[in-house]
């Protein structure tokens, strides 16, 4: 019989830099820019966060090593903790996807408010194309229509044709624009230094957000213990790069104090480069791009909807399925309630960008965490061939911490989504035992 192909170290490099280069990079420099008190915060908050990126793509490499399991989170959280945090966590996860992709649209509507309107349009205007364009699409999921992965295909062109545009703009110096450079916040107190960190290394969280799929691919890796930390550093490495080139050239192009304020930051390059014929362009090339993310993240999050009501931590009516459209009508519907409502009370990109970030800051710590617990449930497995990092506790201990210092951040500068973000925990975590305790009571039980 045949063994089935396994991922070689250039597969599993594409994969990495594939999960991680989103359409965040188009935006949150400039949020990053306006958090950081100096250009050296600014660039320092992208290597840190390409280091913390590091640290956890080989964590969870090693626990889908160690646990390599169909279901991801969910069951990773059952065997380490209990089923009630898999659950509270995994819908956090879910809640926190509709904020990402509400923040998108976001980003989306950023774009083509440049080609709609003659001036800047209110963040409720802004708010309402986003809410449009889920709108759309959720209508195009129901009907049981697909974007092809040719489809897709485009949108990574259209992401990486940018990217060429914003660095290739670096070779053209009659573009730079010649503001002053700030000097390092000598006087501007510790603190204040910590928190600007803190803020800016919000915005390049979420912009290396990805790798923690990884934690998929821990079987399928041809020679796993050199080819996963190979893999993950290549990839890792190549996306720092991408990132800090595309930072400068908005920092030269546009300048560190304009960048702060700016408005559709990858257009304005365009437009420095071809004129208003090329902002028009990329305004237009990126909310396309924004509108196929929208829906593939439409299309595939109901799914892990249904598959938690397979296992029955969601009730049963999140497995409906329309059979002769093969939607899953309920999953979908609320799915995409969820993310009109976060576009509801969060209506601008920084609130939805921290509200993200903390629940993720709880996903991630919670998640990484998992490994200091397989390490003694599987210590069976040593030597047996599957990846193990080195560097061990030190790499998921910094990763760790970096998430909880940027929660905390968020808790200090943005306190109601913390809030919100710990009640939300702990409503679902009271659900699953209610849920529980139903079906413990039920005459089927």
């Amino acid at each position: 019989m045949k063994k089935p192909s396994k991922l070689n170290l250039f597969d599993l490099t594409m994969i990495v830099i594939g999960l991680v280069i989103g359409l965040g990079i188009f935006r949150t420099s400039k949020d990053a820019a306006e958090a950081a008190l100096s250009p050296s915060i600014f660039f320092g908050a992208w290597v840190v966060g390409g280091i913390v990126a590091f640290c956890g793509a080989l964590t969870y490499a090693e626990i889908g090593s160690r646990y390599p399991v169909t279901g991801g989170y969910y069951k990773v959280f059952s065997y380490a903790y209990h089923p009630s945090i898999a659950f509270a966590i995994n819908c956090i996860i879910l809640i926190s996807n509709a904020a990402s992709l509400s923040g998108v649209a976001l980003i989306g509507s950023e774009y083509i408010s440049q080609v709609i309107f003659a001036t800047e349009p209110s963040s409720f205007i802004r708010s309402l194309i986003a809410m449009s364009a889920i709108i759309l699409f959720y209508g195009v999921n129901l009907m049981g229509l697909r974007m092809s992965s040719k489809t897709q295909n485009v949108l990574m062109l259209i992401k990486i044709g940018m990217l060429v545009i914003i660095i290739g703009a670096l070779f053209f110096p009659h573009l730079y624009t010649h503001s002053p450079m700030l000097q390092n916040p000598t006087k501007a107190g510790l603190w204040a230094t910590v928190l600007s960190f803190g803020i800016a290394l919000k915005a390049t969280s979420f912009t290396y957000g990805g790798y923690q799929q990884t934690i998929n691919f821990g079987e399928e890796i041809e020679n796993p213990q050199k080819n996963i930390p190979r893999g993950v550093f290549i990839g890792i490495l190549v996306i720092i790069v991408l990132y800090l080139l595309v930072s400068y050239s908005y920092y030269k192009i546009i300048g560190f104090e304009e960048l702060k304020n700016a408005k559709g930051i990858a257009s304005l390059v365009a437009e420095k480069m071809f004129g208003a014929t090329g902002r028009w362009v990329s305004s237009i090339l990126l909310f396309v791009a924004v509108l196929a993310y929208v829906n593939v993240i439409l299309l595939s999050n109901p799914r892990v909807m249904y598959a938690m009501s397979e296992d029955g931590i969601l009730p049963v009516s999140f497995k409906k399925k329309d059979e002769k459209r093969d939607v899953l009508t309920v999953s979908l519907t609320v799915f995409a309630a969820v993310c009109i409502i976060v576009l509801f009370f969060a209506d601008t990109f920084d609130k939805i960008l921290s509200f993200t970030i903390f629940l993720d800051s709880i996903g991630m710590a919670t998640s990484a965490a998992t490994i200091f617990v397989l390490r003694k449930k599987t210590k069976h497995l040593d030597g047996t061939g599957i990846y193990s990092m080195k560097l061990y506790p030190l790499m998921p201990l910094l990763f760790v911490l970096a998430y909880v210092f940027v929660a905390i951040i968020i808790t200090l500068t943005f306190p109601q989504y913390a809030v919100i973000g710990l009640s939300v925990f702990a409503v679902f975590l009271v659900l699953y035992f209610l849920i529980h305790r139903f079906k413990s009571q039920s005459p089927e039980a």
